[in-house]
């Protein structure tokens, strides 16, 4: 075959390969994204810009999703508004992205044909989709699921005789969480309990105030061990486990509806020091880290003084803080700082965040909104320029209807199943948040960075092969001429979009 044939044939599988957008207005501000059995957009890895070039991705408002455009570097700013990129001021190393396998989200997964199915988990784990490489996973039941339940359901059973896991482990989960495991082998797998089995509580209910019995803490650490040994025997080791989801819902009326255990930060780290630190240490699960909170940073910093002050022993097992973004709205990011300045050496990380919840929020699926998208994204950009190493978002997939949730707790989802027409559908807060998931990779360091434009949101990172990713928010309704200034290798002069989400690559020299 001749070298022109080789050529033809290469950029042919270049664009079978990259499949666009296949746009459906469903009369909100902006579009979703269709995918089907045979039919799905999706979004190569790019090679490496050469030496003085750029890869520039785009996702706006005006229907944009993940365009690319390739420039060159310039030696001079050319735009009277600059975002200055110092590689040599470094912050945090970075962990990942992801999102949770529910019962709801893995009960919407499977209703779909293998072949969309397909589709869906590569547009999350593959290195053509959103590169995920974080899977959270429920203890047991939570709200998104179908019922109430536990592995355990024998009252008194102290030697969890009666341990099992149930069909929404079997037939759900963890087939799907395998199946992401071998689309992205660098997937870590991290877990929570909303509550212990009710008869190990004062009160024997999965909703409303309850708490752990003291005489069953040790119990309740051997059920969480046998969750873990029990997930490792499928091949799905959980990278960490938090001492319980939101133990500060139990506190509030409109919450206690949900699942929930509520945890002082005394007793919780009266646990972990005493039953489920060292329970893990002496398990077949004893790479497994523990994070403490998962819950919002309203409970910063006082929760994590608490540890320190005086229960200091429980850090020896504590590897990270796990906080949630549901008063990000109400509770300034710079709560973030002082934890990190009181804890330097515990990593925080976003286990959950959607939108949509809130009681008042109507209609709690809204397909194509890209105002709910930029929710999303301003946090992310927000959580990450606070010292977070990472974002979880809540469920992978919902239906129409935002569950199903058996207390009708619905809300949104990046990704919204209509299992009658075999078809799912990527909303705006899918693509915004793959700007960040696909190009940042585990281990990329955080660089310092100043926008000269409030409305131009900025953050940066560089990677150990010599890679630097900038991203940009353009949060106003109008366009924005830039200049990407960085002293080692020039400027990179672009116009951003109005209601715009962009990322950035280019070489550094070392």
């Amino acid at each position: 075959m001749s070298k022109i044939t080789w050529i033809i044939v290469a950029l042919y599988c270049a664009t079978v390969i990259a499949q666009d957008c296949k746009p459906v207005n469903f009369g909100s501000d902006s579009i979703v994204c269709e995918c089907n059995s045979t039919y799905c957009d999706n979004y190569p890895d790019p090679k490496p810009p050469s030496e003085g070039e750029f890869i520039w991705y785009v996702t706006s408002k005006s229907g944009q999703r993940l365009n690319r455009t390739d420039g060159k570097i310039d030696s001079r700013p050319k735009n009277g508004l600059t975002v200055r990129i110092d590689s040599n001021k470094l912050y945090q190393n970075m962990e990942g992205f992801g999102g949770a396998f529910t019962d709801s989200a893995c009960i919407n997964i499977k209703s779909l044909s293998q072949e969309t199915q397909d589709n869906l988990m590569n547009s999350y784990f593959s290195t053509n989709g959103s590169n995920y490489n974080f899977g959270r996973v429920p203890i047991g039941g939570s709200d998104f699921s179908t019922r109430p339940y536990s592995y355990d359901s024998t009252p008194g059973d102290k030697e969890l005789k009666d341990f099992s896991l149930a069909k929404e482990d079997t037939e759900y989960k963890i087939p799907l969480m395998q199946k992401a495991r071998k689309i992205n082998p660098s997937l870590r797998f991290l877990s929570a309990a909303w509550t212990a089995p009710p008869w190990m509580k004062n009160r024997k209910i999965f909703v409303g105030f309850s708490y752990l019995l003291e005489e069953y803490y040790q119990t309740y650490a051997d059920y969480i061990v046998k969750f873990l040994e029990t997930y490792k025997s499928y091949g799905l080791d959980m990278w960490a486990v938090s001492a319980g989801n939101e133990p500060f819902n139990a506190l509030l009326l409109i919450f206690s509806k949900i699942n929930n255990m509520f945890w002082s930060p005394g007793n919780a780290c009266k646990w972990v020091i005493n039953n489920l630190g060292p329970s893990i240490e002496q398990s077949k699960s004893n790479n497994t880290i523990i994070l403490m909170l998962d819950d919002n940073r309203v409970a910063l910093p006082w929760y994590m003084v608490d540890v320190k002050i005086w229960h200091s022993e429980a850090l020896k097992y504590v590897k990270g803080i796990a906080v949630h973004w549901y008063t990000d709205t109400v509770i300034p990011a710079s709560v973030l700082d002082l934890t990190h300045d009181l804890l330097p050496d515990k990593f925080i990380l976003m286990t959950e965040a959607c939108v949509g919840d809130r009681p008042w929020v109507y209609p709690k699926v809204n397909l194509g909104s890209w105002q709910r998208a930029e929710e999303i994204v301003d946090k992310i950009f927000e959580n990450i320029n606070h010292h977070v190493v990472g974002w979880v978002d809540w469920n992978l997939a919902l239906d129409l209807q935002g569950g199903p949730n058996w207390v009708d707790n619905y809300v949104d989802a990046p990704i919204i199943v209509d299992d009658e027409k075999d078809v799912f559908y990527k909303q705006p807060m899918y693509y915004v948040t793959t700007h960040f998931s696909k190009f940042v990779p585990r281990n990329s360091v955080r660089v310092h960075t100043n926008s000269e434009d409030k409305n131009v949101i900025a953050t940066a990172f560089k990677t150990g092969d010599y890679k630097v990713i900038v991203l940009l928010f353009n949060k106003s309704n109008k366009k924005k001429s830039i200049s990407i200034v960085d002293e080692k290798v020039g400027s990179i002069n672009v116009e951003l979009t109005e209601n715009s989400v962009h990322t950035i690559l280019y070489n550094y020299d070392a």
